[in-house]
This record gives C-alpha cells, structure tokens and sequence, in this order.
C-alpha cells in the first residue's frame, strides 16, 4: 500500500540521520494530544486532519505508544466514518489501522461486513462528470488532491476504484504547458502539490509514461528555490516544507535524486524548519511548529537518507 510503503521508506531513512534529536520530536507529538484522543493542530482541540499527520509522523518515529493509542482509539470510535469528507476519512482509517496495530482491534473490528462497500459507495457521491472526485457531493468540477485522497482511501480498504480510465484521462486533463498539474480544470498555473498528487496516482494506476515524467521533471526544475526546497508554484518566491516534501519524492520516484542537491534541501530543513525545542514550521518565515509540517520535515529527512 502506498501509504505503508512511504511510512517504511521514511522510517529508514531517519534511521541513518546523522546527530538528529528523534525523541525531542517525537515529545513534540505527543503533547498534542488532546485529551479526546485525537491530536490537535495549533489551537483547538483534537481533529481528525492533525490526527492522521501525528500517527503518521510517529509512525515513522518508532511507533505509537500504547496508552497514547489507547486514548486515540477512543476518540476514532467516536466517529462515523461514513459521514466524513475524503480528506478526514483518510486520516481516521490510518489512524485505526495503526492504532489496531498497536493494541488489537478496538475501532474497525466489529464493522458490518458491508462496511467497505459502504464507504466506496459514499465516496462515489463525489464522483463528477470530469471522471475526477470533488470534496463535496455538490462540486462541479473533480479536484486532483480529493481524487488522490479518494484513491488512498480505496487502497486502504482494498478496494478497486471504480471508472479507472475516466480517472485517468482526467487526470490527463490536468495537465498544463509548463509541464505540472493544476488542482482543478480552470487553473492555468501548475502547483507542486497536484502536480505530486496526479504523478503518484497515475503511477498507481499504470498510466505513468516517460513523456509525463519528462514534462513533470521540468516543472520541478522551475520551482527549485534558491533556499534549499521547492516552492509550491512558480509565482511564489519561497520555499515551504509541504511543497518540499511533495517535490522531493516525486523527483525520487521519477529517478531524479539528483535534480536538487541533497546538501542544499539538508540546510534548509534542518536551518529553516526544524525548531530545537522539536517539530517543524511550515517555512522560514512561520513562527511555530504543528504535527503536519512536522511530518513533512520527517519526511523530507527521511528521504534523503533512504
């Protein structure tokens, strides 16, 4: 599964780094743990988005702890997974396999044997014309993000996507001049982010060639940042730790290691994002870490050493 093999990639990776404060990052998560269970982001209680960064981000950290999983187990009960969005969805269903992992089946054991089914059936709700899926069932248009997490979410649940040529073609559809995708039909302008996106979902579904690799690489090449990270399109003139982590494994699963130089992506998350008192910011310029950008600067350190 995707997600598993990122995880393990990642966590390989930060194995190797050099003089890095693992536990000082991985305390760092666990205060934010709210005390429904679910981790929280800068303000507010615990939600399902944070949550599913945190399991992630100490996933790849050694695991996650046993009362803490506990605790977080109680919280994912709590919730009716057929009535979230795609994105939340997501971050519950890894979230309970981890948590399942850790201390046995407490949050998907138990689930009517219709409940796979189920959830394709709602996420088919989002399904538009375009062949792509939107984040609500009254969206026109399919967005390339909402298609990956729905993507994802199949996966998880070992289920085939239904309509898989029209999801292809549109992601096809998606691309632009520059050689990137946009997130949704009327955007002219390529963002790393759907451009990451729409590479590993084409690549999951065997419609990857050469040439889209070629014209993706060359939108990576323009919005390299002289900080040391990529950008998240061309117009904006800095780095962040999102578009960095999306950038780089993209360049790696395309072949190209080498495209931004593993010295200069090294000082930059590790002199611009990583705070000593543990976590990550999302750029430069942000004062203050959260579990998401803490996870991308997992991640970004992770593969670099991978």
């Amino acid at each position: 599964m995707y997600l598993m093999r990122l995880a393990d990639r990642v966590s390989r990776g930060l194995a190797k780094v050099p003089n890095f404060p693992l536990e000082s990052h991985r305390r760092f998560l666990l205060c934010q743990q709210a005390a429904s269970g679910g981790f929280h982001g800068r303000d507010g209680d615990g939600d399902l988005y944070y949550t599913g960064f945190a399991v992630r981000a100490l996933a790849v950290t050694g695991g996650l702890p046993e009362d803490p999983a506990r605790l977080l187990s109680g919280f994912l009960r709590d919730q009716n997974p057929l009535s979230l969005s795609a994105v939340d969805l997501l971050s519950w269903l890894y979230s309970a396999i981890v948590v399942e992992s850790v201390i046995g089946g407490s949050v998907l054991t138990g689930r009517s044997e219709n409940f796979a089914a189920d959830v394709v059936s709602g996420l088919q709700q989002l399904r538009t014309a375009d062949g792509g899926f939107s984040r609500t069932s009254e969206g026109a248009v399919g967005s390339t993000y909402q298609s990956f997490m729905c993507a994802l979410v199949h996966e998880l649940l070992g289920q085939r996507i239904p309509r898989r040529n029209a999801l292809v073609q549109f992601l096809y559809d998606r691309q632009r001049e520059d050689g990137g995708f946009v997130e949704i039909a009327p955007m002219k302008r390529s963002g790393t982010n759907p451009t990451a996106a729409a590479t590993a979902l084409l690549t999951s579904l065997d419609a990857m060639d050469d040439d889209i690799a070629a014209d993706v690489l060359g939108f990576l090449t323009d919005v390299v940042s002289s900080e040391g990270g990529f950008q998240a399109n061309t117009r904006v003139p800095f780095a962040d730790g999102l578009s960095t982590f999306t950038g780089l494994l993209t360049a790696q699963d395309l072949g190209r290691r080498d495209l931004l130089p593993a010295e200069q992506v090294l000082s930059y998350v590790r002199g611009a994002l990583e705070l000593e008192s543990g976590g990550f910011r999302g750029a430069s310029w942000d004062q203050q870490a959260d579990v998401e950008y803490t996870f991308y600067g997992l991640g970004i350190l992770g593969l670099l050493y991978s």
